[in-house]
């Protein structure tokens, strides 16, 4: 039961996170908006594998951190997405639920700047909230809020 709880304040505390982080960002992209139709709040995802959407796939690992073989992705993407899951993610879900793309993994080069506005994913499968965890070979917490910090200046960098 523990074990479960702590999971779950976990789960809650990324989300809260992640949910005001988005809501910070739309105050300049309303301002990058000209022409004021549907203004849109990006969704921005941090965590481990639980919400990786494949940030593993670009750095170097271990086979045990990267899910971009089968079968991973074979139910919904019919192809290894790097996605810890035979489909899609619960914040694939949330994405869907707000009328957003799937939000693609920082790292995915495609991905740059061209979807940042609709939210970037920089959770990163083995990560943890100590640096310690798994260090090297996973992107953790802190690493992925400071590049979250990266993609904010470039937000925050309204014309």
């Amino acid at each position: 039961l523990f074990e479960s709880s702590s999971l779950i304040s976990g789960l809650v505390y990324v989300l809260m996170l992640t949910f005001y982080l988005s809501s910070k960002i739309n105050v300049c992209l309303g301002l990058r908006n000209q022409h004021g139709d549907d203004q849109q709040t990006p969704f921005f995802i941090f965590g481990d594998s639980f919400l990786d959407a494949g940030n593993n796939n670009y750095i170097n690992t271990t086979a045990l951190d990267q899910a971009n073989f089968w079968p991973y992705g074979i139910s919904f993407f019919h192809i290894p997405t790097g996605r810890f899951s035979d489909g899609r993610l619960i914040s694939d879900f949330l994405a869907e639920r707000a009328n957003l793309p799937l939000i693609p993994p920082y790292l995915q080069p495609a991905s740059k700047l061209s979807q940042v506005p609709l939210g970037v994913n920089f959770a990163s499968s083995g990560a943890g909230a100590l640096v310690q965890t798994f260090r090297g070979s996973v992107i953790n917490l802190h690493e992925q809020l400071k590049n979250y910090k990266k993609v904010e200046e470039w937000l925050f960098s309204c014309p």
